[in-house]
């Protein structure tokens, strides 16, 4: 059965979770009764959809359902529709996300270059290179004792 452009399916149900085909669908012209297809008694025979788009599913709150449906009734639109135009929209609006190849692993260096440069702001300056490279190693990694215990190092083999 066609409605406003789009085919009503028995499986479809409404906000309360009721299914279209047992409590009807109000159109813009009234209340249309739509006939179970599950019923082999039905005299007249119901064309399926035989686009190539593929159907999607979208779970929505009940408040931003009723959004999209004003949307669509204003624009005459099936809410199918309706929801595919708004993110259309939404997409060319968005900006481009660019994600970093390893996040973690720039944000841990990050980290830890500046905990060395706050590290090497509290040496003591007269401290030997490799006392004060020590010095920062031991507090940046930890101290050896507790090395086993750390999540972010590769394991020692025995």
């Amino acid at each position: 059965m066609q409605c406003r452009g789009g085919i009503i399916d028995r499986h479809q149900t409404t906000a309360r979770g009721e299914r279209l085909s047992s409590v009807g669908f109000k159109g813009l012209h009234g209340k249309i009764e739509v006939s179970d297809f599950s019923s082999k008694d039905s005299a007249s025979s119901v064309r399926r959809r035989t686009g190539v788009e593929p159907i999607s599913a979208v779970k929505m709150p009940e408040r931003l359902t009723e959004a999209v449906d004003a949307w669509a009734e204003a624009h005459r639109l099936t809410r199918s529709d309706a929801i595919c135009q708004l993110i259309e929209l939404g997409l060319k609006t968005a900006l481009p996300v660019s994600a970093p190849a390893h996040p973690i692993a720039s944000d841990a260096t990050k980290i830890e270059e500046i905990a060395v440069h706050e590290i090497e702001s509290l040496l003591d300056p007269a401290l030997p290179a490799d006392e004060r490279e020590r010095r920062i190693r031991r507090l940046t990694e930890g101290p050896p004792e507790f090395s086993h215990e750390r999540k972010d190092l590769p394991k020692q083999r025995p």
